[in-house]
């Protein structure tokens, strides 16, 4: 049985949502964050999960030699089309996450935007980490951004909706399961009068969590920030970043 995210389809339709004008343009400021975060000013960079490839044209606009990685066809068009538009040279890969991985190439990785715990398994989570780590260089960054389980909690609401720029209306349901550590989401999609389901599901890291995680694979000096801005992991946290190191030689 096909998995959720194997759907093109879902890709397609849930675009104007996952990517609207507005998402796309901050992509600067998170680059500036993520660049701030590390300290670094060049090298190579692994956009895991690159998606329409926001993360990866910035960096390469900076100079970078930047890899995009990702599974989904649709994506990966976007990407390159906008890469093109802009003279760049990025490299695109169709491949799964669990699957790719090089050796001691990349300064940098990221996993952005909770593209991290799509998986029933953890094991499968746990595999990424390794090929991330094997991935960079001795002294190497990874840093990972997403929904942590403490913001989940404060903001939970089973059912929300929000009309789309295209007139659209996206109804997302929601239901923690496994005992507060996945989220099951059903969107139901109504455009033109057609309404289409879709259903999805990952797994919801605490910051701690997700620091095990990461020691557990064999990241070191593991650091949560409640956003790429660099705050406080706590109560007021957006997000949940964790930023970790390949141990230097």
């Amino acid at each position: 049985m096909s998995e959720w995210f194997e759907d093109e389809a879902f890709w397609v339709d849930t675009f104007p949502f996952l990517f609207p004008k507005e998402r796309l343009e901050v992509a600067p400021e998170e680059v500036d964050g993520i660049l701030s975060l590390t300290g670094l000013s060049g090298g190579r960079v692994l956009d895991l999960c690159c998606g329409p490839g926001r993360h990866s044209i910035e960096f390469a606009e900076r100079g970078f030699t930047v890899t995009g990685v990702d599974r989904t066809a649709f994506l990966l068009d976007k990407a390159s089309t906008g890469a093109a538009e802009r003279g760049l040279d990025i490299e695109w890969i169709q491949e799964d996450m669990r699957e790719f991985g090089r050796r001691e190439e990349f300064d940098l990785a990221l996993s952005l935007f909770t593209s991290f715990g799509y998986f029933d398994d953890r094991d499968e989570d746990l595999a990424v980490l390794g090929n991330v780590l094997r991935s960079l260089k001795p002294g190497g960054f990874f840093l990972i951004e997403g929904m942590g389980k403490e913001r989940l909690a404060k903001i939970y609401m089973p059912t929300t909706s929000q009309e789309l720029d295209d007139g659209s209306l996206l109804v997302q349901r929601h239901e923690i399961i496994d005992g507060w550590s996945r989220i099951k989401n059903e969107w139901i999609l109504i455009r033109e009068g057609a309404a289409k389901s879709y259903s999805f599901h990952h797994t919801v890291y605490s910051g701690q969590e997700l620091k095990e995680c990461l020691e557990r694979t064999g990241f070191s000096d593991v650091r949560l920030y409640g956003d790429l801005d660099g705050s406080e992991y706590g109560s007021d946290a957006k997000r949940l970043v964790a930023l970790s190191r390949k141990a230097p030689r």
